[in-house]
């Protein structure tokens, strides 16, 4: 990963930025005026994928082998033909809403809740059926979006076959087989929307986004509906961090490449009212896994700003140091010095569905 390139997908584009110094530019705009839903930054070799939301004309997915200066249209993820009288959402593909790759495979993560690899790079897809068959998808809801979802996906770095995936609402899965086989590890979160004898159901949890530590993979951090958790024991246990300030409720969440105590997140008011808290944006930070936070305001707009910042809005390059954070009403803001100070980059962009370093 670069800390001097990134890219940003919109409502209306994807935008590639170049940093020089302090100061970022646009290089280049992709797909101006279509909804880019998820992308995955350039590979080793350059290759990068593009998801689109095109209303009427369905889910595209476009793939580049030169770094964003061209793309071609690849084949799409497709569910299965949905058995006459299964229960439950239709089988029909909404939105890519997640995509990683890891030891040659990528990996897409769908609205409604499915699970695609590909081996050739886009070309082609499979769903993973040992995950979308099990008994406990029937219990699945959606939470900002009508159906469930796959947001995260957090490969293992050091264990080839290691995959984790946050589901909203659906709670933590992982496997360790590569996809034949899956176990539901959201031990210790928290359903405050359900009924107090449901609340601590792991399949129901709503963990909005699940990040990895790369140098220390067994250290997760989540930003959930109902507050902030962190495991150290690779998801077999999770831990409530009750101490943010301002709120413990919102989107984002990123973790320091190496240090696995520090993390970042955006507070927001709960529910109904999805905006800062008190009209200031602010991004809260802990260096030492969740006993302090400290609160960023430097930079930040903090009076009438109404922007929220999605699950994949917040981004932190692979220095440690440089971040990058996009909301829903096109601000765009940047750090170069771990979060402390920002910048505002661009004000007046689309709609911001992610930020990623490449």
């Amino acid at each position: 990963m670069s800390n001097d390139r990134a890219w940003v997908a919109t409502r209306k584009g994807l935008f590639e930025l170049r940093r020089r110094g302090r100061e970022w530019a646009i290089e280049r705009v992709s797909f101006l005026g279509d909804p880019v839903t998820m992308l995955l930054p350039p590979q080793a070799d350059d290759r990068m994928l593009a998801a689109l939301n095109l209303g009427h004309f369905g889910v595209k997915l476009h793939a580049s082998g030169d770094a964003g200066a061209s793309w071609q249209e690849v084949a799409t993820p497709a569910f299965p033909p949905q058995p006459e009288g299964a229960e439950g959402v239709p089988w029909n593909l909404m939105q890519i809403w997640s995509l990683e790759a890891a030891l040659g495979t990528v990996w897409a993560g769908t609205l409604p809740g499915g699970l695609f690899r590909s081996n050739d790079f886009g070309r082609s897809w499979s769903l993973v059926d040992a995950l979308w068959s099990r008994p406990e998808r029937a219990a699945w809801f959606g939470g900002g979006y009508d159906a469930p979802g796959i947001h995260s996906i957090c490969p293992h770095p050091q264990r080839s076959g290691e995959l984790l995936l946050g589901i909203s609402c659906g709670g933590v899965w992982v496997t360790r087989d590569d996809g034949a086989s899956w176990s539901l590890q959201a031990a210790g979160m928290r359903a405050a929307y359900m009924p107090p004898e449901g609340e601590g159901d792991p399949n129901i949890q709503d963990p909005h986004r699940i990040v990895r530590c790369a140098a220390q993979p067994d250290v997760l951090w989540c930003q959930h509906h109902n507050g902030i958790w962190r495991s150290t024991d690779n998801a077999a246990s999770w831990q409530e961090i009750g101490n943010a300030p301002l709120a413990s409720f919102g989107f984002a969440v990123a973790v320091h490449p190496r240090d696995a105590q520090r993390a970042w997140f955006v507070p927001a008011q709960a529910d109904v009212r999805r905006i800062p808290v008190d009209g200031a944006l602010v991004v809260n930070r802990s260096d030492d896994g969740g006993r302090t936070f400290s609160s960023a305001r430097s930079g930040l707009p903090q009076r009438y700003c109404y922007d929220l910042v999605y699950r994949h809005g917040l981004d932190v390059a692979d220095d440690g140091e440089h971040l990058l954070m996009g909301s829903t009403t096109g601000g765009l803001w940047a750090s170069s010095d771990g979060g402390n100070d920002w910048q505002a980059v661009f004000p007046h962009l689309p709609p911001i569905y992610a930020v990623r370093f490449g």
